[in-house]
């Protein structure tokens, strides 16, 4: 989440107190092709996406914008560009934020929400999924740093559920950007999750003085598509991919999606990893975008 996105979430928190063996640079340059995706009946902004790991279904949140209560929502896919709105996950949403939905193989939602920050000084949150309802939701932890300041906006759950790639963000002064974000990954432990121990190494050539969020995982955990902004230039966001040969390697180091112009954020792989879907800012509005390879 960045700008509009995590002003939305500050906002919150204060008021509560696969293409597997091509060379990294022919892989991403063989994207093309960008186009809107339609989401039928719904007007909407359209953030966050997540392609469920089956491909039915497309969740998402609302705006992130303060002044807007910020939901989960799903749509159900018609063809590659386009799906039919369903409406909001019923069961997991509150007054507070919800957003950043992602899901394993088995159902199992994950998304994020400021709704008990002030308490518990985290923002992850699980539950169940199934035909758009939501069930038994919790908090997730043995991940937040339980600092204050410290907030793990965007979520992104293995298809086998045994990974979560999420971000460790320092809220600056005001409605501003946060002055660090970097990408945390922690393993599953029974029931809870644990950060791993090599998790800097892994993302060494990843995070930067910039800011890294928005991370989404291929089947085989080797290759890794996330979001980096830099405030502290004129250029908007952008998307970059990142591959490694095993799970057990750390990622080399990143390539721009060249493909993917304009002020764009929060990428989500189709289950074939043939296809690219992300939001981007057009004017005023947040919507879909696709590329492919």
């Amino acid at each position: 989440m960045i700008r509009r996105a995590w002003h939305g979430l500050i906002l919150a928190l204060l008021l509560l107190s696969e293409v597997r063996d091509l060379p990294q640079e022919r892989a991403q340059e063989s994207f093309r092709k960008p186009r809107r995706v339609a989401i039928q009946g719904y007007q909407d902004d359209v953030m966050e996406p997540f392609l469920t790991r089956n491909g039915r279904y497309l969740l998402f949140n609302n705006s992130n914008d303060p002044s807007v209560d910020t939901n989960l929502h799903y749509a159900e896919r018609i063809d590659g560009l386009t799906f039919a709105y369903r409406g909001e996950i019923a069961g997991v949403n509150t007054p507070a934020l919800e957003g950043a939905p992602t899901m394993d193989s088995e159902g199992n939602l994950y998304f994020v929400s400021s709704r008990s920050y002030a308490v518990t000084l985290s923002t992850l949150f699980r539950g169940r999924f199934a035909d758009g309802h939501g069930s038994s939701v919790e908090l997730v932890s043995g991940v937040s740093r339980q600092e204050a300041g410290i907030v793990n906006f965007d979520v992104e759950v293995s298809p086998d559920g045994n990974d979560l790639y999420f971000v460790d963000g320092r809220l600056g002064a005001g409605e501003g950007p946060p002055e660090t974000a970097d990408l945390i990954l922690a393993h599953r432990r029974g029931a809870s999750f644990e950060r791993a121990s090599n998790s800097s190494a892994i993302f060494r050539r990843v995070n930067t003085p910039a800011l890294e969020y928005a991370a989404a995982i291929s089947a085989d955990g080797r290759e890794l598509f996330f979001t980096r902004y830099d405030p502290a230039k004129a250029s908007p966001p952008s998307i970059l991919r990142a591959v490694r040969k095993n799970r057990s390697k750390p990622f080399g180091e990143p390539q721009p999606v060249s493909a993917i112009a304009g002020f764009v954020e929060a990428p989500t792989l189709s289950p074939d990893g043939r296809s690219l879907y992300y939001h981007k800012k057009e004017g005023a509005r947040f919507v879909i975008y696709r590329v492919t390879r």
